[in-house]
């Protein structure tokens, strides 16, 4: 074996060294329960960092009344929408009847022309009036055509429309039964007695096992020593 190959040996053997070192930092179970512990600590920071959750229910954060904003707004905005859709479709068909008015008048000159040109085939201006009258014919063939896609688009937005009127029936139906349960809840934890002529209740009773914040007996009596030293 050359001095060469010995190198080139050596070498391969350090690089298979290197990734084995660079799998074992990698695969090692320590390194992967500690990713799984910050992962862990960073979920808890997010929910210790919240402020409030769920939030304090104000008229911006109380559901049903957000909904019903939402539903509200929602059947403004359509109004609106059908509005100016009617408007552009009114528009299209005014069109198409000029276009029409304007056909006619431009059918009239070509049985013109062309029976004039028939007549007298050597004069050039009844052939160009001739052939400037059957392009701008089919020039508003081509326009008529597209008012009558823009109409057909404009009947294809009022029927994907009609999927927002049904958006919001179904969200009326979810406030419904959110205020359907609400009512059932608050009858089903209802009591005769009032809330205001209850008796307080205990901060801790038998068998807590948290009563760091409870006073004892020597602190009451030394308490009271105290008042009487005074």
């Amino acid at each position: 074996m050359t001095q060469e190959e010995l190198d080139a040996l050596m070498n391969e053997d350090l690089e298979m060294d290197e990734i084995n070192e660079s799998q074992e930092e990698v695969d090692s179970p320590e390194e992967i329960d500690q990713v799984l512990n910050d992962i862990d600590n960073s979920n808890a920071y997010r929910a210790s960092a919240t402020q409030s959750w769920p939030p304090p229910p104000t008229d911006d954060n109380k559901m049903v009344h957000q909904l019903d904003d939402v539903t509200k707004e929602s059947e403004a905005k359509a109004s609106e929408i059908f509005d100016l859709i009617e408007i552009i479709s009114n528009d299209l068909g005014d069109g198409e009847k000029h276009i029409k008015n304007v056909k006619a008048i431009i059918d009239s000159n070509l049985a013109l022309f062309t029976t004039l040109h028939a007549k007298f085939p050597h004069v050039e201006a009844f052939e160009t009036q001739l052939t400037q009258n059957t392009q701008a014919k089919e020039k508003l063939d081509a326009v008529e055509q597209i008012l009558q896609d823009g109409g057909d688009a404009i009947m294809n937005v009022m029927d994907i429309m009609q999927y927002q009127d049904i958006h919001r029936q179904k969200i009326e139906r979810v406030i419904n039964v959110m205020r359907a349960l609400s009512n059932y809840m608050n009858h089903l934890f209802s009591g005769k007695i009032d809330d205001s002529k209850r008796v307080a209740s205990a901060v801790h009773i038998h068998g807590d096992t948290d009563t760091a914040d409870v006073v004892s007996s020597d602190d009451i009596e030394a308490l009271l020593a105290s008042f009487g030293q005074k």
